[in-house]
């Protein structure tokens, strides 16, 4: 067998194991109706951070980020799905231990999807920014010339 042929098989299996995970975790991968409606009102409603990285960096990024992204039971932030990258932006209310809580369950289940989280700050996104554009840069495997072109008006 040679090994773009068991690279395939693998991949195949991987895309199985996944699938069957996504099952028994009753998730659907990527899309859930009951969420469709939530995440367009989002999407609209984005708090300042958000915007501030999705209109000043992410929708550079040479790859396809997608904003308020379902994903199973849960709508992520941002969500970058050829990296299987998930982006999310808390508020100070994510400080206290009943947040804290539910986000490291949402993190387990994103990551037992095949995903990874990051996840940054309100502060961050105000005060460290460019830090936080290198950090994702650095999940991603990329450097700041391989981001689009910005269009000047």
């Amino acid at each position: 067998m040679d090994e773009e042929v068991a690279i395939s098989r693998i991949t195949d299996i991987q895309i199985y194991l996944f699938h069957l995970l996504a099952v028994e975790m009753n998730m659907q991968y990527n899309y859930n109706k009951r969420l469709v409606k939530n995440a367009q009102e989002l999407r609209k409603n984005m708090t300042p951070e958000e915007r501030h990285l999705w209109y000043d960096f992410l929708r550079y990024l040479p790859m396809t980020p997608h904003r308020q992204k379902n994903i199973g039971i849960y709508i992520v932030d941002f969500y970058v799905p050829s990296a299987r990258l998930v982006i999310e932006i808390d508020g100070i209310q994510h400080r206290e231990e009943e947040y804290l809580e539910a986000d490291r369950k949402r993190d387990m289940d994103l990551k037992k999807l095949g995903n990874r989280v990051l996840r940054f700050s309100n502060f961050d996104i105000k005060m460290n920014f460019p830090i936080v554009c290198y950090d994702i840069m650095q999940a991603l495997g990329i450097r700041e010339s391989d981001l689009k072109e910005r269009k000047s008006h």
